[in-house]
Order: structure tokens, then sequence, then C-alpha cells
């Protein structure tokens, strides 16, 4: 059984906010930035549904269209929460320890604008198509991909 969009878009925002609470309750028992926190919960919800579909469009796991449109419609929701409070300056990989973003985000708001522009649009395209079927997701998913790439390869250090 499904739920309708508008529900699951509730409960989904529901449980960021639990999570941010709690990440970031944890975040400053352990004198962690809880805004650190917070972005990283966040990109922790993103990539745990980007890889559901992943493992689907790669054939890792076995296409199920109401589990695929659940991850797509998560990952929509997700790009639609507003950020603001996850980025304070100084909050960079050479400022702290414990974050991979890089000081570019905040000496390149240009660029860092220009790629977020485009998350929603790809998000809304593979919502569209992550439950026609498996051709169709794999179709979409290489725009969003390609989206999370350009970031992480522009604003995030590596591993």
């Amino acid at each position: 059984m499904s739920l309708p969009k508008s529900i699951t878009t509730i409960a989904l925002t529901g449980a960021i906010a639990i999570s941010a609470l709690a990440l970031t309750a944890n975040a400053e028992g352990h004198g962690a930035n809880p805004a650190v926190a917070a972005r990283q919960g966040h990109m922790q919800v993103m990539s745990l549904n980007l890889g559901i579909l992943g493992n689907m469009a790669r054939g890792n796991t076995e296409y199920d269209a109401d589990i695929a449109q659940a991850a797509a419609d998560n990952l929509v929701t997700m790009g639609a929460v507003n950020q603001r409070f996850y980025w304070p300056e100084g909050t960079d990989s050479e400022s702290i320890e414990g974050t991979r973003a890089l000081p570019a985000i905040w000496e390149d708001q240009a660029s860092l604008m220009e790629i977020a522009m485009r998350y929603g649009p790809a998000a809304e395209g593979l919502s569209a198509a992550a439950g026609q079927g498996l051709d169709a997701m794999r179709a979409a998913i290489g725009p969003l991909g390609a989206v999370c790439g350009d970031c992480h390869e522009s604003f995030q250090e590596e591993r």
C-alpha cells in the first residue's frame, strides 16, 4: 500500500526535522558544529535514496516501481528543504575538522547556485519517470547524478 504523495511528503518532512534535531543534539554532545551535522545528515538522506535508485538502475537490486517512486519523491522533497542554516561561514574543511566542504562554497557562490538550480528540475524529472519502468528510471537518473557529481567535484574535498 502506498500513501498519497502529500502524506508521504509530510511524513518525510517530519522525519527530516526529527533527524535534524537528533543530529544537532548528538553534534552538540560531541563538540561538532550543528550546522555541519545537519547538512551531513541531509546529504546522507539524499545519498540513501539515490543509492536505492542507482542499485536498481545497475541491476544490483530488482526494480520495484513503488520503491523507486518513493526514493525519487524523497529526493524532490530533500531538494525543497531550505538549506540556508547549513552553510555558515567558517564551516569549511580548512576551518574545522569533520567536514569535506571546500572553501569554494563560500568563494564561488555563482557557480554553486548554478549547480543548485539544476537540482530541482533533474529531481522532478526523475520523480516523473521513476515509477514508469526501469528503462524510464535509468534514463532519468543520469541528469540528477550529473548535478550531484558537478557539485561534489567542485565543492567537496575528496575522501
